[in-house]
């Protein structure tokens, strides 16, 4: 932590912003500032793809005003200041808070996830809450950086996993703390979706766009040539320097609910089944293996075990559903290789009788099984071989909990998490995913990446000591900062 925190005071002063922060008001720092306003200003960084997403949403609460653009890509900013035009724009997050840092209520980051740490930390040393799309950061280190900063400044903070505050993760969650299945000692997660890269590193280079400032999409990260259609726009989550994979994309949203209903820390030991590393882009495929020390929800150890990739996941005992056939018609398994577009959605085939949804999760307990599909989908109880009504159970908690019945539209539904952010900046709420929880899902998750590195060999993690008993594993946990 000693070395990340030199990186970082190093970041702050290339960056100029630690004269920023001695001209900062002191009635706009923490929590209590915005709590006395009756609107949000917003920054954005980061308008494209999620980025697009994340902008309407924010924008879409009746008490935000959007006052600030920042992309790397012109296309992008063109078309995000299109609905907002008096919003001002800009290609350097850096410029934008250093010139506005008096008008900006919180900022919203949606970039690549290599640049989710630098420019959220400098909007937090600034006093400013941060929304922060997922995974929060790229390295363990950042990770647990920026858990301390928004202690330390008493900030507002909320990482985007929207399904978070969805009807059916939050019944999954209540259902297992109620005790339903028992002491749970072993989750099954998948999901099919491939970020990751088994081909060669590209060779040569290619004219960069016009529209694209490469050395600021770059960031901190190292100089390299620009290669169409390799890193920008979207495929970065395959690779090791930018993203963080299918783990770190859709396993963000599905290890969710199980971690946050276990009341997890993080693991013991990791294990990654995969290829041997090539130095450029993630496994296509992988099977993390977890060892959580126990918590009240379940057994003395809880072991869990993360599929994803074409064909995932590798069927177990543990899967089969009630009219399965047999193991092999348990799965909906498609190897399809998924556009980007496909990869990127959130949406799930529908479980089919005997079927496991194409993405989710399995709780297994001393009294039962619960099928987690992702998403928008009942949890399912499953004993000796058979569903289980409970209904009962559903409508008890339904109504001990204020919770109303589920709503499938995703577009009213997807709101809520981001407008749950808003209505916190302005001491209406308070936030589900705050960077206290995030950071901890954040580097379990990235602990399972960092194990690919090592195939089919067992790293150990001290948590008091943030580091691995395996030195060679160590280096992995940061990365020096480009000044750019």
């Amino acid at each position: 932590m000693c070395a990340y925190n030199k990186e970082r005071r190093d970041f702050v002063k290339k960056s100029g912003l630690g004269l920023l922060g001695m001209a900062i008001a002191p009635s706009l720092l923490g929590n209590m500032g915005l709590g006395l306003k009756n609107r949000l200003r917003t920054a954005h960084i980061g308008v494209g793809g999620m980025g697009s997403e994340d902008l309407k949403a924010i924008s879409s609460h009746k008490l935000v005003d959007v006052i600030a653009l920042c992309d790397v890509d012109s296309t992008n900013l063109a078309a995000a200041q299109k609905l907002h035009p008096k919003a001002k724009v800009f290609s350097d997050y850096r410029v934008m808070l250093a010139e506005m840092k008096n008008e900006i209520d919180a900022v919203i980051v949606s970039t690549p996830d290599h640049t989710h740490a630098p420019a959220s930390m400098m909007a937090m040393d600034l006093g400013k809450p941060v929304y922060c799309q997922k995974p929060l950061t790229h390295h363990v280190s950042e990770a647990r950086a920026m858990k301390k900063l928004a202690v330390d400044k008493n900030l507002i903070t909320q990482m985007g996993i929207q399904v978070h505050s969805f009807y059916d993760y939050k019944l999954a969650t209540l259902l297992i703390q109620s005790g339903i299945i028992g002491k749970v000692h072993t989750v099954r997660a998948w999901s099919p979706k491939n970020w990751g890269y088994d081909g060669p590193k590209p060779q040569g280079s290619d004219p960069i766009p016009e529209t694209l400032d490469w050395n600021l999409w770059l960031g901190t990260s190292a100089e390299r040539p620009y290669k169409k259609d390799v890193y920008h726009p979207g495929n970065w989550r395959k690779l090791m320097d930018f993203g963080c994979g299918t783990l770190g994309d859709m396993g963000v949203h599905i290890f969710d609910t199980p971690y946050n209903a276990l009341e997890l820390d993080v693991p013991r030991t990791i294990r990654n089944e995969c290829r041997e590393p090539n130095g450029f882009g993630f496994p296509e495929n992988n099977i993390v293996t977890y060892e959580f020390p126990g918590t009240k929800h379940t057994a003395e150890k809880l072991t869990w075990v993360w599929y994803d990739g074409p064909g995932a996941p590798k069927m177990h005992k543990d899967l089969i559903l009630p009219g399965a056939k047999d193991a092999t018609s348990a799965t909906n398994v498609d190897k399809k290789e998924k556009s980007v577009e496909e990869k990127m959605s959130l949406d799930t085939k529908a479980t089919g009788a005997g079927k496991l949804p194409d993405q989710g999760a399995m709780f297994i307990g001393d009294k039962g099984r619960l099928l987690l599909p992702h998403f928008m989908e009942l949890p399912k109880k499953i004993v000796d071989g058979k569903y289980v009504d409970i209904s009962d159970e559903i409508a008890r908690i339904e109504k001990k909990n204020n919770m109303g019945k589920p709503i499938r539209n995703y577009n009213s539904e997807g709101q809520k998490h981001y407008h749950q952010f808003v209505d916190a900046c302005l001491g209406q709420a308070e936030c589900s995913a705050p960077f206290s929880y995030a950071s901890r899902l954040t580097e379990t998750i990235l602990l399972g990446v960092i194990a690919g590195r090592f195939p089919n060999k067992t790293l150990h993690w001290d948590n008091n000591e943030a580091k691995f008993t395996e030195e060679e594993a160590n280096q992995y946990l940061k990365s020096a900062y480009r000044d750019f």
